[in-house]
């Protein structure tokens, strides 16, 4: 899930804007910024696009080669890696343009215009604050790398490395232009004397902060990171804020290093995977194949009380994970089932809670993008945790059928249509192919046959073949669109990875690790209690930093100490995710609920009561998993 970065609407509807910035908004300096912005965007844009598709292809290719001609591309993984770092930063770019990196807003979205004005302004100033810091040391960092040859291509690994200064050049580009466009005058003024304060405050108290230890830890950690998320500034810039802060002003270590931390987070081969089927998602959803997979469902069990409802958990079931976005899941799904759900006189808010707890339930399903970069973060077996992640979410979606029965058994169903044997069969016939690319994906990599990245291919192919033959329904015009929506979503996955992994090492590297494995190893009541904890823990941080930032940065950290507690690091990953889940779809802080809500144009406020019944539902089945752990690893 992603919240809105930077929502600068608060700033332009404030309704205290001075007479001067009017005057300059109509200026030609004004005119001349807006023109070059759209022109700079334009041409990232087609970047990101023509990227995306050379890498599908050059993956394909290497597909192809290697099970069709039984002639590998050895060069294939390599040239796929560099077009996916320059990707990802230059998605990186577009997400900040368009506000879509990570971030929190629950208490920013309570001040009043001008408050909230002046505290986007903030976070934009920090942001490029951040940006102008990280911009020497990648620079640095990609020189140092001229020197070194790729193993299979034999150039230089510069060509790789110096998407992380341009991309963040481009970054700081695109956020002085955002200032510019539509920051008041007073607001920049303020914000740039609070950093200039903190700033001068910080560089005062330098030579004490070694001194202070361990204490330094809460100081950038805990309280940087907190003011940073609360007020609003994106995810992966608080922690990578608190990070340079950490090591430039408390140790020795050489800023490029961070840098460096970040490229091998980024630059997992496992995270290829993440474009794919982000692009694969929006591929189902363009060629119709989604709206196949409804409509069956709904033939089979349409007619029965609640039937749509276990429509609506089972069709998230079944596409959840491939789009690597539960909006994307959740926006597929809602406009085609909730006019009839209303038309049969189902409650709203039961609707928008219903569908957000379905999306926590499917956090485990594969191809979970969660799944992948939790694996590519503890080095756990991706065939390992797709084969653990299906029959745990499917607890969780008995334990929401049951709520449902529990709430339809007197529904009327006076309205409802009833399909006979040779109508299913029809719609089965249409369904077939979209039902079966689920299944073929997941068994392709549980069995073996093809890892995630190269099933991801394949699945893209699949559905161009089914959307041109099969369902006729294949909008050439949409497919740019599409690369570049693909790569701003994975540009901001793959961002918040980079920081978070430097965050995480930096951690380490202060002995934090040590002492968190030593107090929760020492907990009474063994692997129990520390599941126990866990759970709590991942939910609160499912709730304020999401899965993924929060998986890779106590992932390193807390799958050793699971190890020594006795716990199955594949059962402790399904654990942690579906904690996470449940509180990132949990009013009033997690983000997926007011994604839900969007998708569906219901108001918040209309599901808050309603959802109580389903998490109580989601809270159960976790700890039945949790504690039952052949759940997760009984077919491993």
């Amino acid at each position: 899930m992603t919240d809105q970065a930077l929502p600068h609407a608060a700033i332009a509807d404030a309704t205290a804007a001075s007479s001067f910035d009017t005057a300059l908004a109509a200026s030609g300096p004004r005119r001349w910024l807006r023109h070059f912005d759209r022109a700079l965007i334009a041409l990232v844009e087609c970047a990101c696009a023509l990227l995306l598709a050379v890498e599908i292809v050059v993956l394909l290719a290497g597909v192809v080669f290697r099970y069709a001609l039984h002639q590998p591309l050895v060069w294939s993984d390599e040239l796929a890696g560099m077009l996916f770092l320059w990707m990802s930063m230059l998605g990186a770019v577009l997400a900040l343009r368009r506000g879509e990196h990570m971030r929190m807003t629950a208490f920013v979205s309570r001040l009043s215009p001008q408050r909230r004005a002046l505290v986007d302004t903030l976070a934009i100033v920090l942001s490029i604050a951040l940006l102008a810091l990280v911009l020497w040391p990648a620079y640095d960092f990609a020189a140092a790398e001229t020197v070194i040859l790729t193993p299979a291509l034999q150039i230089s690994d510069a060509w790789r490395a110096f998407a992380l200064p341009v991309g963040a050049a481009l970054m700081l580009l695109v956020g002085l232009i955002r200032l510019a466009q539509v920051g008041r005058m007073r607001d920049i003024a303020i914000a740039l004397a609070f950093v200039g304060v903190v700033a001068g405050a910080i560089a005062w108290a330098a030579p004490a902060l070694p001194d202070l230890g361990k204490a330094n830890l809460l100081i950038f950690f805990v309280g940087v990171v907190a003011i940073g998320i609360f007020s609003g500034v994106p995810i992966c810039f608080s922690f990578a804020l608190a990070t340079f802060g950490y090591l430039s002003l408390t140790t020795d270590t050489p800023l490029e290093v961070i840098v460096g931390r970040m490229d091998e987070g980024m630059s997992h081969l496992v995270l290829l995977a993440v474009p794919l089927f982000v692009f694969l998602g929006l591929m189902i959803e363009m060629t119709g194949m989604a709206r196949a997979m409804i409509q069956f469902l709904a033939s089979l069990v349409g007619h029965v009380r609640g039937g749509l409802s276990y429509v609506l958990i089972g069709t998230m079931y079944l596409v959840s994970g491939i789009s690597g976005s539960k909006v994307a899941d959740m926006a597929a799904i809602a406009p085609v089932l909730f006019p009839e759900m209303k038309r049969r006189g189902a409650d709203e808010g039961d609707l928008v809670a219903l569908l957000s707890t379905a999306g926590a339930q499917t956090e485990t399903v594969p191809p979970s993008i969660v799944l992948i970069t939790i694996g590519s973060v503890t080095g756990l077996s991706i065939s390992a945790l797709f084969t653990a992640g299906m029959l745990p979410a499917l607890v969780l979606a008995l334990m929401l059928c049951f709520v449902v029965w529990l709430r339809y058994r007197k529904e009327d169903l006076s309205r409802a249509q009833r399909f006979n044997g040779r109508e299913i069969g029809r719609m089965f016939i249409a369904a077939f192919p979209a039902l079966a690319l689920p299944f073929v994906i997941r068994g392709a990599v549980v069995e073996g046959i093809a890892t995630a990245t190269e099933v991801s291919t394949i699945g893209i192919a699949y559905s161009v073949l089914i959307g041109l033959f099969v369902y006729r329904r294949f909008a050439w015009s949409r497919l740019p669109r599409m690369l570049i929506d693909a790569a701003t979503l994975s540009g901001a996955i793959i961002f918040i990875i980079g920081c978070a992994t430097a965050m995480a090492w930096a951690l380490t590297q202060s002995g934090f690790s040590q002492d968190l494995a030593s107090l929760m190893t020492s907990l009474p009541g063994g692997s129990s209690s520390f599941l126990a904890l866990s759970i709590v823990v991942f939910i609160v941080l499912g709730s304020v930093l999401e899965g993924i930032p929060a998986i890779v940065l106590f992932g390193p950290l807390l799958f050793p100490i699971a190890r020594a507690a006795g716990v199955n690091e594949v059962h402790y990953a399904i654990v942690v995710i579906l904690s996470m889940g449940v509180g990132l779809f949990s009013p009033p802080f997690g983000v997926g609920y007011y994604s839900a809500c969007a998708v569906s144009r219901i108001n918040p406020d209309a599901g808050m009561r309603p959802i109580v019944g389903y998490m109580s539902a989601l809270a159960l089945g976790l700890i039945l998993v949790a504690f039952v752990p052949w759940i997760s690893t009984g077919f491993l």
